[in-house]
């Protein structure tokens, strides 16, 4: 290994050291986070009018701070679109991402700040640590396939200014290109270029654009959505009559959006894809939360980025605190939202492992299970 090379894999591991620390004390590293978090709140005129400034402990966070969901904060984020900036936001904003309304209800504008920027390359961690753990440090040689939605589908105006929205996972394969190693192909600009339509159509025109710029190149990755990685595989044998295992030797994938993707989508990405590593990425329009560390079929939180609840059967509680087995609903706060229920239900597996099994729904345990059945994988990680 070169100098250079030798720098670059010590760049990698002190870029994951704040996770893998934060893992190792997620009590004390949960009370780091939320003081800084009150300080960003402060600033604001929510979280002034909550006395963000006098809060000190968990206990008085939770009695100051509602649990709020989207539709409690989209009058304020409608507010801020009309200019009142500070309401929210300690920091002018830089965008807006977008929810592609998959869950049926319309689509979620979340604003994005440079802090919030920086934290979204966190996307990046579940590669670069399948690199540390597996010594493969040469699949940063090759080519990540960008499968991901578009990053810029539209503008909206903030008071006087127009700035650009579009979809969580562009957004973050943007920012962790020019964040981390990775090196992803197609841009995320040539993606934008082609709208962000989601037609059938749109989608061939993505996967015709991502065979052409791959089909000659090393491609070593692959990071999106899982059920788009599938159709992608399929619409190269429906319209080249090849595998994208015929084509490349990919390494890892790190794929996020819905939940089974280590159980219920593993045959078909393997028989598209051949045998690679599997990453899952547990993210969503308003952060980046955890990523799979490791072979079990799990993620672990980014205790060092978030603050996280969970509201169970038997009250709210510390994410870290849910014992092997018990589930809950997420509430996650950010540099924006504050204590926000995000409306995913949570299982805790063995610290510190964690699934989303799907929308907080009271009929998602019993789809859960009822995956978990027919993979034959019993809640095994």
């Amino acid at each position: 290994m070169t100098t250079g090379q030798q720098a670059a894999v010590e760049r990698i591991k002190g870029a994951l050291q704040p996770w893998q620390t934060a893992l190792a004390d997620p009590a004390g590293t949960q009370q780091n986070v939320l003081a800084g978090l009150l300080k960003t709140y402060a600033q604001t005129g929510y979280g002034a009018g909550h006395n963000a400034a006098k809060i000190g402990t968990i206990e008085a966070y939770r009695q100051a701070f509602p649990v709020v969901t989207y539709e409690d904060y989209e009058p304020l984020i409608k507010r801020v679109m009309a200019g009142e900036v500070s309401l929210l936001l300690n920091e002018e904003p830089v965008g807006w991402a977008i929810t592609r309304g998959t869950t049926g209800d319309k689509p979620k504008f979340i604003p994005m700040t440079p802090t919030d920027i920086k934290m979204r390359v966190s996307a990046g961690r579940a590669m670069m640590n399948y690199a540390v753990t597996s010594g493969k440090f040469d699949l940063f040689q090759g080519i990540n396939l960008n499968l991901n939605f578009p990053s810029v589908v539209g503008k909206v105006k903030v008071g006087e200014r127009e700035l650009e929205y579009g979809y969580s996972s562009g957004i973050y394969v943007k920012f962790v290109s020019t964040g981390t190693p990775i090196r992803s192909l197609p841009a995320q600009a040539d993606i934008d270029a082609l709208g962000g339509g989601k037609t059938i159509r749109d989608w061939e025109a993505r996967f015709e654009l991502a065979y052409r710029k791959c089909k000659d190149e090393k491609v070593t990755m692959l990071g999106g959505v899982a059920p788009t990685a599938v159709l992608f595989g399929r619409y190269l044998k429906k319209s080249h009559g090849i595998y994208p295992k015929d084509l490349w030797q990919i390494q890892v994938m790190t794929l996020g959006s819905v939940p089974g993707i280590n159980t219920r989508y593993e045959p078909q990405l393997t028989a598209l894809f051949g045998k690679t590593a599997i990453r899952e990425i547990y993210g969503a329009t308003e952060g980046m939360f955890g990523q799979q560390s490791d072979d079990r079929k799990a993620w672990v939180p980014n205790y060092d980025l978030f603050f996280f609840e969970v509201q169970t059967r038997s009250g709210i509680k510390m994410l870290h605190e849910m014992r092997p087995g018990e589930m809950g609903s997420l509430i996650v706060s950010t540099p924006i939202l504050a204590r926000y229920k995000i409306g995913d239900l949570i299982l805790a597996c063995r610290p510190p492992y964690f699934r989303c099994i799907g929308r907080d729904r009271w009929w998602t345990p019993l789809d859960y299970f009822w995956g978990e059945f027919m993979t034959l994988n019993f809640g095994r990680l």
